[in-house]
């Protein structure tokens, strides 16, 4: 199975030509039509995700009174 990848653009009715495929006359072909992920203008799902983390004593011991898991 032969993969071909294009881009384009929506035309203005609404239609879509993709021009020289790698493919010959006949062949059965399967279209699967994707939109790209649009900038998103509200607050992100993950606001969290990238943002550096810092950690104050990550090494420092537990006290057993603070263990979940024990009360």
């Amino acid at each position: 199975m032969q993969t071909y990848r294009a881009e384009t653009t929506i035309a203005k009715d609404g239609t879509l030509a993709i021009k020289d495929l790698p493919f010959l006359i006949g062949d059965k072909v399967e279209i699967i039509v994707r939109s790209y992920k649009r900038e998103q203008k509200h607050s992100p799902r993950y606001p969290l995700r990238g943002k550096p983390i810092k950690y104050t004593g990550p090494c420092w011991s537990v006290a057993e009174a603070e263990w979940e898991i024990l009360q």
